[in-house]
């Protein structure tokens, strides 16, 4: 195969990757809608409602603020989807390996996830209008405040497989995956894992600003936040970076948690090793976002900046360091 041909096979493969994780995103949704709806005793709407909003807000007029910055509020919801996408590029996704796995370690996957929520805060200012700029300082507020937890229970993890791996580069998530936390790890470090674990679930929810944690948009106080002035296309394109964030950051946890694949317990081998891990990946991205945002954003109501910022700042990262603690004192007492 000549190089002209790797290149066009490989941009295949990157489109057919972006269609694919939309449709998920979608689907998910969906779901999503349809569960918290039976939740509360109502129908909810169809399945396939998210590809029905998504094609009404395509064909509707784009309109554009008479104060507003015009190019900067047209190009954020395209960096906010694009950037979106960019993380699944290093993690590993659908039971496969990542595209650029061996380029990128889980460092720069952190530093990509905070490009959409800059694209939101960009887009929100660019509109000139003031519930879009309180949005927009609240996004920057949460941003902040989910970082240290993030960072907490990820490097907790890295020490410990690093402890393990020895000389292996173990940022990189594929060498994370290669030894899954759970198996490194004695009585304390098991209660320190869960520990970290809860933490990452409740930073979920603040990382695609979903209820208790979604004050920057927040429609009963600031009439749709950082999106008010957003409609038609632009807002179909921050609708798809929503549903593209989604899968992308439980894709992340998945990885550093839940890494297995059902094939090797199965005894499954070839093709249908493959169909097999591809399904069991989507079951397991699945239970993590009824767990983290469909049950969440039913039986809680949403917080107050203040509130966010408390728990976030204090309460889940005294946690992740607890959850820290926990690991360095299993691996004290019980050694490698």
């Amino acid at each position: 195969m000549s190089m002209l041909e790797h290149y066009i096979w490989y941009s295949m493969a990157l489109v057919l990757l972006f269609f694919l994780t939309v449709f998920l995103g979608l689907s998910y949704k969906g779901i999503d809608r349809k569960l918290a709806a039976h939740m509360q005793a109502r129908i909810g709407p169809p399945l396939v409602q998210p590809f029905r909003d998504l094609n009404k807000l395509f064909m509707k007029e784009n309109i554009v603020p008479a104060n507003a910055i015009e190019w900067l509020f047209n190009a954020a919801p395209v960096f906010c989807l694009v950037t979106a996408f960019i993380p699944l590029l290093y993690i590993p996704y659908l039971g496969v390996a990542p595209f650029f796995g061996a380029y990128g370690d889980v460092i720069v996957v952190l530093y990509l996830l905070l490009l959409p929520s800059l694209a939101l805060v960009v887009g929100g200012f660019a509109s000139g209008s003031p519930f879009a700029t309180i949005g927009a300082q609240r996004e920057m507020v949460t941003m902040m405040s989910l970082e240290f937890p993030l960072a907490t229970a990820i490097i907790a993890i890295v020490w410990r497989v690093a402890v393990t791996a020895g000389s292996a580069d173990v940022f990189l998530l594929g060498t994370i995956m290669q030894y899954p936390i759970w198996g490194l790890v004695g009585p304390l470090g098991i209660v320190g894992v869960l520990l970290l674990l809860f933490v990452l679930l409740l930073v979920t929810p603040g990382e695609l600003s979903k209820i208790p944690f979604d004050t920057t948009e927040a429609e009963t106080e600031l009439a749709g936040g950082l999106l008010v002035e957003y409609s038609g296309r632009n807002l179909g394109l921050f609708y798809l970076a929503d549903a593209v964030k989604t899968v992308v950051f439980l894709s992340l946890v998945v990885a550093l948690f839940f890494p297995y694949n059902i094939s090797t317990w199965l005894g499954i081998t070839g093709g249908w090793a493959l169909v097999t891990n591809f399904w069991f990946f989507l079951l397991k991205v699945f239970i993590l976002m009824f767990f983290t945002i469909t049950l969440l954003r039913v039986g809680v109501a949403r917080f107050r900046i203040t509130q966010v910022t408390t728990v976030y700042w204090l309460y889940l990262t005294f946690i992740g360091l607890i959850g820290l603690f926990l690991i360095w004192a299993d691996f004290a007492i019980y050694g490698a």
